[in-house]
């Protein structure tokens, strides 16, 4: 019997030990900056959209704009943001940075991009057969973009030994739309020492 509550007690402390050991998890204030890999991360995306766009907007083609279209706000569509860096970056997660840095400065309107608007005519279709008259939504009522925005992410590695040097470059242009010109050009950098 001794022998039983021995052999219960040291599969306990055995049990007990190994969930111990586990991991722990601390929630952060997501605006908190914590770089664990060195790697291209949600803080990187969120400061390089926001200096991109106080930067786009404090351009001359803004104020052309307005000038030659008074009480109107340009109109403005993410196309593509392409990693050509050496790492997986979510472009995904950087154009919603944009888009949300566009948006939230008011002074232009920003629309959806190819995938979303596909996902609206599908549902504007249904609704023309499924909705009531006076809540359905008309087709061909789309708001017509302005201007492209699209560009590149790059990076580039320096690495001896146990050091590395990671620089990372985004490049965006916006484009009008009606006559194709490059109305801004602009780039962001990023640099980081990496001890292992």
């Amino acid at each position: 019997m001794r022998i039983v509550k021995i052999f219960s007690l040291i599969l306990s402390i055995a049990f007990l030990t190994n969930c111990g050991g586990g991991r722990e998890v601390t929630r952060m204030d997501p605006n908190a900056q914590k770089d664990i890999s060195g790697r291209w991360n949600d803080t990187d995306s969120k400061q390089v959209a926001d200096e991109m766009i106080s930067d786009v907007l404090s351009r001359p083609w803004l104020a052309r704009f307005t000038e030659a279209n008074p009480g109107k706000r340009p109109v403005v569509i993410i196309g593509d943001v392409t990693n050509k860096s050496h790492e997986h970056i979510s472009s995904e997660t950087f154009i919603k940075d944009i888009e949300r840095a566009f948006v939230n400065s008011g002074k232009v309107r920003v629309v959806e991009n190819d995938d979303f608007r596909t996902r609206i005519r599908d549902e504007q279709d249904s609704q023309q057969v499924n909705a009531t008259e006076e809540t359905k939504k008309a087709v061909a009522k789309e708001l017509g973009a302005d201007f492209m925005m699209f560009g590149t992410i790059n990076s580039t590695v320096d690495a001896y030994k146990k050091e590395k040097v990671v620089a990372y470059k985004v490049n965006l242009e916006l484009a009008d739309l009606q006559s194709t010109e490059k109305v801004w050009i602009g780039d962001k950098e990023i640099k980081k020492y990496i001890q292992n």
